[in-house]
């Protein structure tokens, strides 16, 4: 009987799900092909008949996780109409009482570890990267129609823009006693209000730098 592909979509996502929660808890290093298994409900044999290998699964997990992550975050900015609120709409990022965050910071944290050493991670960071900065500059570019944000450069603006909101959650997540919710709102809006108002006084400098 040939595979029915609705079914193989469910059992694929199910799987996934079982992974991105079992590395989230323990950690890649900690987490072997049975522990997914018994995660999902599913036999070895019917887990190695999508994946092959614990590698494959996981490459497999983080796309799917970074996919959900932006997906969110692009819906999340089409509430808005105005550009800077789009820019600053990643705010959930900050929400200690998502249920995503606590699933998602491991996962990327965990991630980001494997990457500094293996190539095929961190062309799926980076292609993750390129994918937010698209999204923040359809944002800016919105702007700079409506005669805003004039002197920025888009490409520049939305590299510092991403790095920013990653700095922040890094420190509010793994050292929240001194980087409080309220702090990394603030610091947020600070940032990229400041970024883009001063950007207008700006001038390149060779090697991509920008001073005043």
């Amino acid at each position: 009987m040939p595979p029915i592909p609705e079914l193989e979509a469910i059992r694929k996502a199910q799987i996934l799900d079982a992974a991105l929660r079992t590395i989230a808890e323990h950690g890649c290093a900690n987490v072997t092909m049975d522990d997914i298994c018994r995660t999902a409900g599913l036999s070895k044999g019917g887990l190695n008949h999508y994946y092959k290998s614990k590698n494959d699964l996981f490459m497999a997990a983080f796309q799917e996780f970074f996919k959900q992550i932006f997906q969110r975050g692009e819906d999340t900015m089409n509430l808005y109409d105005d550009p800077m609120e789009k820019l600053l709409s990643f705010s959930w990022l900050y929400n200690e009482s998502d249920p995503d965050l606590h699933i998602g910071y491991p996962i990327l944290f965990d991630f980001m570890a494997i990457a500094v050493h293996e190539h095929d991670y961190r062309k799926i960071f980076e292609d993750w990267i390129e994918n937010w900065l698209a999204l923040l500059k359809k944002a800016l570019l919105l702007g700079q129609k409506q005669d805003r944000f004039q002197g920025v450069d888009p490409d520049a603006a939305v590299m510092t823009i991403s790095a920013i909101y990653q700095g922040i959650a890094t420190r509010w997540y793994l050292a929240p006693d001194t980087h409080s919710t309220a702090w990394a709102l603030d610091s947020l809006e600070r940032s990229v209000r400041g970024l883009l108002a001063s950007y207008g006084e700006t001038s390149q400098v060779k090697g991509g730098g920008y001073h005043k």
